[in-house]
């Protein structure tokens, strides 16, 4: 392969959806500017020119302009590979991490800090398995079906926040989780029967784990304490808790003792009604073999 046809290469992989800084997130866009701030006056106080500097790193001279600029989230192998190049002792490769945050929405920003500070989570969604539990490719799959349609760039950035909360099941200590999921959710092949086998594969393997309960709806049930939609219960260290459900203050998050109290009654009673967590991966693995 020729060096134009690696640049051109790595430029299409840099165009790829989900880099595009969301222009309604003030705080991205600062950390993104900033970060392309850097990255220029680094680069200028070495008297690299951005095109060369492009070519060192294997990026067209175009998408060095809209990084540095901030136009662009740069991914962590550009950063790693410009503190090589400019000889940043670990200063740039240092900004990874805040410049992971800035792919996912805010709200998403929002929702993985509370859930990161949870010690204890309650978590009911009657439409789909929880955003927690969803594989990459499942999450994609739904998402792709949404109307009207997200764009691309949308999608890839809502399937890297879901993927990224998913680092609650690695916290140190760990918090208690408890799921419960509609039998008909692990039913249907949304998005084909491939996708779905992958997911019921990974429930199971988030449902081994000592701080997680899975239990399962089942469709046979006459009586069902969550009909009104689903719920949210995260609880804190300092004994605080935050709820949402779409039947309590029209969905909008609560910490009224109050009105947490009717949201802890309603999934206490769902729990109740849903099978137990050792019936409920049997019935898992009864539908994977089904799959």
């Amino acid at each position: 392969m020729s060096v134009d046809d690696g640049v051109r290469k790595l430029k299409s992989e840099a165009d790829e959806p989900g880099w595009e800084v969301d222009p309604d997130d003030d705080w991205g866009l600062a950390v993104i500017a900033t970060v392309g701030r850097q990255l220029r006056l680094r680069r200028e106080a070495v008297g690299m020119r951005a095109a060369d500097f492009g070519i060192a790193v294997g990026y067209g001279e175009d998408l060095v302009y809209k990084i540095e600029g901030g136009k662009r989230i740069p991914r962590p192998e550009y950063l790693d590979k410009a503190d090589e190049v400019l000889d940043a002792g670990g200063l740039i490769a240092a900004m990874k991490d805040d410049v992971a945050k800035v792919r996912y929405p805010k709200k998403v920003r929002d929702l993985a800090n509370l859930e990161a500070r949870a010690v204890e989570l309650q978590l009911y969604d009657p439409l789909n398995i929880h955003g927690l539990l969803q594989t990459p490719e499942y999450a994609r799959g739904l998402l792709l079906m949404r109307r009207p349609a997200y764009t691309q760039d949308d999608v890839e950035r809502m399937v890297a926040g879901r993927v990224a909360r998913q680092s609650v099941f690695e916290k140190d200590p760990v918090p208690e989780i408890s799921f419960v999921l509609e039998e008909w959710t692990l039913r249907r092949p949304l998005g084909g029967r491939v996708l779905l086998r992958n997911q019921l594969e990974h429930l199971l393997e988030v449902g081994r784990l000592r701080n997680v309960e899975l239990q399962v709806m089942p469709m046979s049930r006459e009586e069902h304490a969550g009909i009104d939609g689903g719920i949210e219960v995260l609880k804190f260290g300092d004994g605080s808790a935050v709820g949402r459900s779409p039947v309590v203050a029209n969905g909008r998050p609560v910490t009224e003792r109050k009105q947490l109290h009717i949201l802890e009654l309603r999934y206490g009673i769902i729990r109740a009604q849903a099978l137990t967590p050792r019936e409920s991966t049997a019935l898992i693995e009864q539908l994977l073999g089904e799959t």
